[in-house]
């Protein structure tokens, strides 16, 4: 009876499913793993990505590497290790979201910029596109301080709100105000140059 129920745990124990998936390459293996672990999976992917569909996908993301990596790694916790990955690919899809939402928000930015100036960009007409653009540096230039700043933080060096508000030790309100403000003060300055 002890030797059986011992048998019995060492053949559900994660070393012995990944040691046997790693010896068979049958699915099943991985399949125990992913239905003992997938409950902590969802709940750490629930955690970070606050959405129940999102958390849904990323756990089934996760277990489609955890196949992956078994057959390349050595895993001795598989518990924490799992913990880890899961955590690992919640904070790359909120990066990559993150850098989505920023990179959205700049284009319509720079877009609605490009479209309210009176200026045609010519692409055609290389000495049209010099004197736009360095007519634009120098209104840049003009702008107050504070304004000059973040225009250049955001739009020259891609940074998002919140790394200009930290770099600059400003509210993210007067930030995003003072991007506002120069962006209206340049489109003033291009047309008044133009």
């Amino acid at each position: 009876m002890f030797l059986r129920s011992e048998r019995k745990y060492k053949e559900e124990s994660d070393d012995w499913l990944i040691s046997r998936f790693k010896l068979t390459g049958d699915l099943e293996y991985p399949g125990r793993l992913f239905d003992k672990y997938m409950h902590l999976v969802y709940g750490v992917c629930l955690k970070y990505l606050k959405e129940r569909e999102a958390s849904k996908d990323a756990t089934m993301q996760v277990f489609e590497k955890l196949i992956v990596e078994l057959s390349k790694r050595d895993i001795e916790n598989f518990k924490p290790w799992l913990h880890t990955i899961t955590k690992n690919h919640c904070l790359m899809q909120l990066r990559s979201m993150k850098v989505k939402s920023s990179q959205q928000e700049k284009m319509l930015n720079d877009e609605a910029f490009f479209m309210e100036s009176s200026h045609e960009l010519h692409h055609n007409d290389e000495q049209v596109l010099e004197q736009d653009l360095e007519a634009l540096k120098n209104c840049i230039e003009k702008l107050k301080a504070e304004q000059k700043e973040c225009i250049k933080l955001f739009y020259l060096k891609e940074k998002c709100y919140q790394e200009i508000s930290d770099e600059l030790s400003v509210e993210l309100k007067k930030v995003k105000s003072f991007i506002q403000n120069g962006k209206r003060n340049l489109k003033i300055c291009m047309e008044k140059n133009g």
